[in-house]
């Protein structure tokens, strides 16, 4: 009996994120040190390394962009390093105010959740900070 192929099918040019460790992320091919902002067709360093560094002033601009007014993804992910670690007091309702859908899990299911949502051709964003 032939092996079912379970590999999930990702439109051309999308961001897949290969692999995360050792402070750095392989993303399409590509290695990033430290921590990574991505979007379906674009990935980023980023310099925050803690969940202190994240507030929803900087996260904002991750699901709008410099020169758009409203969010240009449906939703964030957001990975908070090696284990899961509770998001600071007031993060969440402060996105949520400002129209963003948060999703708040560790790096690695931060990682796992990008992925599969790209085989879906969601619009998502992700702030994932980078484990040693």
């Amino acid at each position: 009996m032939p092996g079912l192929d379970v590999t999930p099918l990702v439109p051309a040019g999308r961001k897949i994120i290969q692999s995360y460790g050792d402070g750095r992320f392989r993303v399409a091919g590509d290695v990033y040190d430290g921590s990574i902002l991505i979007w379906p067709d674009q990935c980023l360093t980023w310099a925050a390394r803690s969940v202190a560094d994240l507030d929803a002033g900087n996260l904002h601009h991750i699901v709008t962009g410099p020169d758009a007014p409203e969010p240009t993804a449906e939703l964030l992910i957001i990975g908070c390093g090696g284990t899961f670690v509770a998001p600071p007091k007031g993060l969440r309702q402060d996105l949520r105010a400002r129209g963003i859908a948060v999703e708040w899990m560790d790096t690695g299911a931060a990682c796992r959740t990008f992925n599969v949502l790209l085989g879906e051709d969601r619009r998502a964003a992700a702030a994932i900070l980078a484990v040693d």
